[in-house]
């Protein structure tokens, strides 16, 4: 058998790649009106991104240990390698920490201190490694590496959303002083953080552009994702201005956000995430 890769719902991997590498998701939770969506699994309305009322929660501790278990039969004995969203903006690694403790050494869990697309870079990586034959410390060893070769960046069209579910951390103080802001973010270390502040979407866009170019050219190999949320156009334009400045690159995606992730970033929301990919 192999070692079994195990993420959450908010790396927004596409349906052939988990498939493919048989890696395990767990949903993560959308809370809306009363009702307990599960991302990936239920119908969740686009009217969530815009609800006053709506808020998101990790996996379980019992959800986690679930699958875990599973996993580990699966595996044959290889073992179980769980990467997750960051811990700075989820309680997820925390409940899958418990639920590998209450299982044993068969489950090393890796706080990824990515997201999004970001987070997808580790898993596949970590995957390609476990389908190659490497060992449980050793898909272990590669996802904490592929960890230290993301970046993420992230235009927010609107401050709401951010606002209301507290992700944002020390730049919290924009929020209340200045809705006008039409913000570029950056993932760094796990906590999401101000990067620009600009006063116009279009200023905005231009330098998450001019940002993701010169991130991608201190990079080798890169891969390419950029992601939204009902902005489809215009993340097709990014990725096209960002790629038309670069001389190579590795692999281009073109994605949404995901449920959860679109509750925090609000309608609007794009993301670029690069990955250094290492040649083998």
């Amino acid at each position: 058998m192999a070692v079994i890769v195990v993420t959450d719902s908010s790396s927004t991997l596409p349906s052939d790649v988990v498939a493919q590498n048989n890696i395990r998701v767990v949903p993560l939770h959308v809370l809306h009106n009363g009702n307990d969506l599960r991302e990936g699994v239920d119908e969740i309305p686009s009217a969530v991104w815009r609800s006053n009322g709506v808020s998101t929660a990790g996996a379980s501790p019992e959800e986690l240990r679930e699958v875990f278990d599973k996993a580990v039969r699966d595996s044959g004995g290889d073992g179980v390698v769980g990467i997750f969203l960051s811990r700075k903006l989820s309680s997820t690694w925390e409940a899958a920490h418990q639920a590998a403790s209450d299982i044993g050494s068969a489950v090393r869990v890796v706080d990824s201190r990515a997201a999004a697309f970001s987070l997808a870079f580790v898993v596949q990586a970590a995957a390609v490694a476990a389908n190659r034959g490497a060992t449980r410390d050793e898909v272990y060893d590669t996802a904490v590496d592929a960890a230290n070769r993301t970046s993420s960046f992230v235009y927010v069209n609107q401050l709401d959303n951010l606002r209301r579910g507290g992700r944002i951390g020390a730049a919290s103080a924009l929020l209340g002083t200045a809705l006008a802001i039409k913000p570029v973010l950056q993932l760094e270390d796990g906590a999401l953080g101000i990067r620009e502040k600009t006063r116009t979407a279009t200023k905005a866009i231009n330098r998450l552009i001019d940002i993701s170019v010169e991130t991608a050219r201190q990079k080798e190999h890169v891969s390419i994702a950029v992601q939204h949320l009902e902005a489809e156009d215009r993340a097709r334009d990014v990725l096209a201005r960002v790629t038309a400045r670069l001389e190579g690159f590795h692999a281009t995606y073109i994605t949404d956000l995901g449920a959860v992730l679109g509750v925090h970033l609000g309608p609007g929301a794009i993301s670029v995430s690069m990955f250094a990919r290492r040649e083998f």
